[in-house]
């Protein structure tokens, strides 16, 4: 893709570095994260001492203190060799941001370079058994003793949550008031409390462990509240808007790497003394193909440059960015199983996973429907 001139040669940088690690240290190890459901933790080693997982971070805590758009190109570039990488890595953007963000000068300074090192890894905690797509109707509780608080409730679809040093996690103060009760909360996996509940068997992105967390009069220290009390809402939205360009933009890996491994296979396969390549109907495809990931990595650049030039209102783009990549790469990687044809249904190729994988880019960070009411309601003036 000729898109050079659109970069800094900072983000060149970033993005070339992250393709030479995908493509030579975490790409040969996919296949074997997804068929055992192995977590991979070479991969992510590989990545850490690259410098990548502190690409948010600011330079006084051990960062490389750049915006959210190098970070989806480190994404996209890493989606393409293994998507279940890829979602640990933004998971671990999208619950260390809200410390840069809203955390006191303690907290970062206790987090933010343990997670730019990559010595530990984070977690995102906002969605329940009765609360996914409505956040604000979570019932986990946190009831404020003397110097902690005490957290009640079970959390699930926590991404990486077995394996994360510590959780953004959000619980309410008070039902009654909906959304402005909900409150933030920085919890580590020793505090009493704390218990991990079902792991999760899932059709894709089987490499990163998806839990239950029970919270049992979980001790957590009022100096570990992000934020105030009832500022939790408000911080969870300013993370989407963030981390759901970094979405699209492993959607937009997992439908190159789909496009790419089609167009290979369409020049090899032969039928009727040719090969597939030459018949328009294939050529078609590919060129529907090439035209969804294009624009899906389009809108998820506008997105995040306009998080990095510090726009605001940034949701219509977030949720069109994230929704459109999302559909497009479902679209892409179904293609690519038709492509390659009966061998495509089978796992002596990627492609079937490339398709199990794409699947989860329209479910979490919000759905892709709870996406279309976000930018309908941008559009028809209702906040």
């Amino acid at each position: 893709m000729r898109d050079d001139f659109t970069l800094s040669e900072e983000e060149r940088q970033v993005r070339d570095l992250a393709r030479g690690i995908a493509r030579e240290q975490i790409a040969p190890r996919a296949a074997v994260v997804d068929e055992a459901e192995l977590y991979p933790a070479e991969s992510l080693a590989h990545v850490a001492q690259a410098g990548l997982m502190g690409l948010y971070v600011p330079e006084a805590y051990g960062g490389a203190g750049l915006g959210a758009l190098a970070f989806c190109l480190a994404v996209e570039e890493i989606a393409w060799a293994c998507a279940s990488t890829a979602v640990i890595y933004l998971v671990q953007y999208a619950a260390g941001y809200p410390i840069v963000s809203h955390g006191t000068e303690a907290q970062k300074r206790r987090y933010l370079p343990r997670l730019a090192a990559g010595e530990i890894t984070a977690a995102l905690s906002i969605s329940e058994p009765g609360a996914g797509s409505d956040a604000a109707g979570m019932t986990t509780t946190a009831v404020r003793k003397g110097d902690r608080y005490l957290l009640n409730g079970t959390k699930m679809w926590v991404t990486n949550g077995s394996q994360a040093g510590v959780l953004t996690l959000f619980a309410t103060v008070d039902r009654a008031r909906g959304h402005k009760g909900v409150t933030a909360f920085l919890v580590e996996p020793t505090f009493p409390g704390f218990a991990l509940g079902k792991l999760e068997r899932k059709m894709g992105v089987r490499g990163s462990p998806t839990v239950a967390i029970h919270l049992s009069d979980c001790e957590v220290p009022v100096d570990n509240r992000l934020g105030d009390e009832g500022q939790g809402f408000r911080v969870a939205l300013g993370t989407l808007d963030r981390s759901r360009p970094a979405v699209g933009a492993q959607a937009v890996g997992i439908a190159q790497a789909a496009l790419d491994a089609a167009v290979a296979y369409a020049k090899e396969r032969r039928q009727f003394d040719r090969p597939i390549a030459d018949f328009q109907g294939i050529q078609f495809m590919l060129a529907d193909m090439a035209m969804h990931v294009h624009g899906a990595r389009l809108m998820v650049r506008h997105a995040a440059g306009l998080v990095d030039h510090g726009a605001t209102g940034t949701a219509l783009e977030a949720s069109m960015a994230k929704c459109f990549a999302g559909d497009a790469a479902m679209k892409v990687t179904t293609d690519a199983v038709q492509v390659f044809g009966g061998y495509g249904y089978t796992r002596e190729y990627p492609v079937e996973r490339f398709m199990r994988d794409a699947k989860i880019t329209q479910i979490y960070e919000g759905t892709n429907q709870i996406q279309r009411v976000v930018i309908a309601r941008d559009l028809l003036g209702a906040r």
